[in-house]
């Protein structure tokens, strides 16, 4: 059985990085060290930030901050670097910001950001031109108000606790978003001084306050990763032995790796998995906020599921597009149908074959390479600057499980 452990989470560290922003010297522990981690440090530091990077702690001391204006270059590479924009309304009242960018996932509108801000005493100017184009929204003084979200956007909901933060009054967020990585960016708000309580459920208190004090924190790990990391294991029919983990979070993936037909132990802070030697069908998977299962996993499943046993019929519910990695699969060999853009009727074969697959978006490209372990022969996956963004170190820790796997381009390849 190999041993891996649970990074720090992505989805977590880079609002609680952006929320620094709104105090004096912030320590964050725990951070990974990937590309999206290294793109928001330099956000912070073009905001005038002073920012240390040390090994996976980034400590930054925003006493100095003096631009309200997110680079554009950097806006268009990370789509969650728009929570910068809370954090600054709320510390200058206005920022300036440019469309975001990141995986092209499809539909992902920032307007519930933009209409809380509205609530809270904002006036939002937004170019008509939306690739490429300017945001800017100024207050003379937020005010709390009450917030209902039309979906539980977790960009959203974690926008409007940054912003609501320095606020006169009090928000209550309605709707919100129930993620752990919401509930992460609580804690560390609270220990900086803000008042704040209720996330993990659909409704979030923030009762603002005048100011934050220095603070140090420790990013919770990312459930993710460790989903992929099981998932590396049951497609190969292996074990694992999984640390730092936080049992309640992975829940809803872990229910469906037993569903699967894989044997799961909990220990304190770790999982440990025994996958079959072929893995069961599913039948009917769908993705759905939190605690459903979680749109990110939706790839790795697929690949998983791919080459079971029986026949699943997956429903992407949150993104339009979150659909590129399916063409790459069925070069390996795999039997998927797409309808209507959200439903994949995936028929389990034997056998994957190795083959050349590009990499598209984050979660997709860590699905390819989870095929390539199980596929016959030699997969080359080209443009995992996408996986980077994500994975710190998905070759090395493949590696010490036991997979044959290199890393062998720095300009985005990833072989197995």
């Amino acid at each position: 059985m190999g041993e891996a452990g649970a990074p720090g989470s992505k989805n977590a560290a880079l609002p609680i990085l952006a929320a620094t922003v709104l105090g004096g010297r912030s320590v964050i522990h725990n951070c990974p060290d990937i590309s999206d981690v290294r793109c928001t440090v330099e956000i912070l530091t073009a905001l005038g930030c002073d920012v240390s990077y040390d090994g996976h702690t980034v400590t930054v001391d925003a006493r100095g901050i003096s631009s309200h204006v997110l680079p554009k270059e950097h806006m268009e590479k990370m789509r969650s670097s728009i929570i910068f924009a809370g954090g600054l309304l709320s510390r200058f009242g206005q920022f300036t910001a440019h469309y975001p960018g990141g995986c092209k996932l499809g539909e992902r509108p920032i307007n519930l950001h933009l209409s809380a801000f509205k609530q809270l005493g904002a006036t939002v100017e937004e170019s008509e031109q939306k690739e490429g184009g300017i945001i800017v929204a100024k207050a003379e003084k937020l005010a709390g108000d009450k917030i209902y979200l039309n979906i539980p956007s977790v960009g959203a909901t974690q926008n409007i606790m940054l912003a609501a933060t320095l606020a006169q009054g009090t928000t209550v967020v309605q709707n919100a978003a129930k993620e752990p990585e919401v509930t992460d960016l609580q804690n560390f708000l609270v220990a900086a001084g803000a008042k704040i309580s209720g996330a993990g459920s659909s409704i979030i208190v923030i009762e603002g306050v005048r100011e934050l004090r220095d603070t140090e924190y420790t990013v919770m790990p990312d459930r993710i990763v460790a989903g992929t990391y099981l998932a590396a294991a049951a497609i190969t029919g292996g074990a694992i032995r999984l640390k730092n983990i936080v049992h309640h979070d992975m829940r809803p993936i872990v229910e469906k790796f037993i569903d699967m037909g894989s044997f799961v132990t909990l220990e304190e802070g770790a999982i440990c998995l025994t996958a079959p030697q072929r893995l069961h069908g599913l039948g009917y998977l769908t993705t759905q906020p939190h605690p459903g299962f979680p749109t990110d996993m939706q790839p790795q499943f697929m690949a998983m599921l791919a080459c079971a046993h029986d026949n699943t019929t997956i429903e992407e519910t949150l993104f339009t597009s979150r659909d590129k990695h399916v063409p790459e699969l069925i070069k390996m060999g795999a039997k998927i149908i797409n309808r209507y853009s959200k439903f994949f009727h995936v028929n389990g074969v034997p056998q994957l074959n190795g083959a050349t697959v590009k990499a598209m978006d984050l979660r997709g490209g860590a699905a390819l390479v989870l095929a390539g372990l199980a596929a016959h022969g030699e997969t080359i996956v080209q443009e995992a600057r996408y996986i980077q963004r994500g994975y710190q170190a998905i070759d090395s820790d493949l590696q010490a499980l036991g997979a044959d796997i290199k890393y062998f381009d720095p300009q985005a390849k990833i072989c197995d």
